[in-house]
């Protein structure tokens, strides 16, 4: 019976990568993708500025404070969703079972693939080298029997590593990992297990569930000396790209007015259908993420009838979300889409939105984007928006 081969890929660095393989003069050069507001946070950090000890999700702030020379690019979402189904479609020459956990990591299931392909080995090497050679991007994968071990070993030399892990090794692979490389585990959970003594995997594999669930809770205790044990059945699921694709905003000030509010809403709707329509992608599940001045966090969602794509649409869904919202004073702004299917004219009108016409303004966007394309920062934009001298339609 073949061994079941779970590839987990993932790529390096990946918007940092996109942007300094785009741009050459960034090669080499400390980077950090991001916004430029110094509240903003880190999107990516390429491997020359990691030294310093720059992450993704740092504060922009914390991050020039390490490295004051680093290079920072405002992100491209567009783009690196038009590169990264390139990427997928690599994918999809070794085997239909690639589940998406997001726009640069992919599970794949190969087991189905090794008669014609070789080994999941063989099968992982010749993705990274048809990354390597078309896309002049790299990528790290893990190889393993299931998806949990595949996905960890992905992780162990990066940058543009090969980790194989086969069925007769996992637990030997697992054992000695410390706890934070479990999938879930977080600094919170981190600093309740270490000092009840659980440091490694076989801390969580050997005790009794009992002393586990005391710290963790019954049925996360469970969850996670089950994977910590190396037993993980579940299938690879094809069909999941991107989960979601959005924008936000962290402001230099924090906003009041309902106004200024509904104005960067308006340029992050832009920003989103931008992206969707670089994607091909449209979608149903619009959400809204609203951080308070106070740090607190808050997010709204609703369920569109049909998937939408226009900017028009995504606007009016974010600012009916804002009426939902708790009032206050507000740092950040964030408009996400999910339940993401390929774009196709739509064929009504959404209830939610008497007037909306949905064909007329796909087409528009698209046209708006192909002008932005050429133009850049001359392109169209709504009137509105001319009074928000700050407005960057980042693509």
């Amino acid at each position: 019976m073949t061994e079941r081969a779970i590839l987990h890929v993932d790529m390096d660095a990946f918007y940092a990568s996109v942007e300094q393989r785009d741009d050459p003069a960034l090669r080499g050069r400390p980077l950090i993708v991001g916004g430029p507001s110094r509240r903003g946070v880190v999107c990516a950090a390429s491997y020359e500025v990691r030294p310093f000890g720059v992450r993704s999700a740092m504060p922009m702030g914390e991050a020039l404070r390490r490295c004051p020379e680093a290079l920072v690019v405002p992100p491209r979402m567009g783009r690196y969703a038009e590169v990264s189904g390139q990427i997928f479609a690599i994918f999809h020459r070794y085997t239909p079972l690639v589940e998406g956990l997001s726009l640069d990591e992919a599970f794949l299931d190969v087991t189905g693939s090794q008669s014609l392909f070789g080994d999941g080995p063989t099968i992982a090497a010749a993705i990274k080298r048809a990354i390597r050679e078309e896309l002049s991007l790299t990528a790290s994968a893990g190889v393993a029997p299931c998806k949990f071990a595949a996905k960890i070993a992905s992780d162990l030399q990066k940058p543009d590593g090969l980790v194989v892990v086969g069925r007769e090794g996992l637990s030997a692979f697992l054992r000695p990992l410390p706890i934070e490389r479990m999938w879930g585990i977080g600094p919170r959970a981190a600093a309740r297990l270490r000092p009840a003594g659980y440091h490694t995997f076989e801390d969580l594999a050997q005790t009794p569930l009992a002393r586990l669930e005391a710290v963790l809770g019954k049925a996360y205790a469970l969850h996670v000396q089950t994977l910590a044990r190396g037993l993980d059945d579940r299938e690879v699921l094809p069909g999941r790209a991107a989960v979601s694709v959005g924008a936000e905003e962290t402001f230099e000030e924090d906003l009041g007015e309902r106004r200024a509010m509904e104005l960067r809403l308006l340029a992050l709707s832009g920003r989103v259908a931008r992206r969707l329509i670089k994607a091909g992608l449209a979608g149903s599940s619009v959400t809204l993420k609203v951080k308070y001045a106070d740090f607190s966090l808050k997010t709204r969602s609703l369920t569109l009838p049909e998937p939408v794509v226009d900017r028009r649409s995504l606007y009016e869904a974010a600012t009916t979300l804002l009426d939902r919202a708790p009032p206050g004073r507000v740092r950040l702004l964030g408009i996400s889409v999910s339940a993401l299917a390929e774009a196709s004219a739509p064929k009504g009108t959404l209830p939610l939105f008497p007037d909306a016409a949905p064909e007329r303004r796909r087409r528009l966007e698209e046209v708006v984007n192909r002008i932005d394309d050429r133009f850049g920062k001359k392109g169209l934009r709504p009137a509105a928006l001319l009074e928000d001298e700050d407005d960057d339609e980042r693509g």
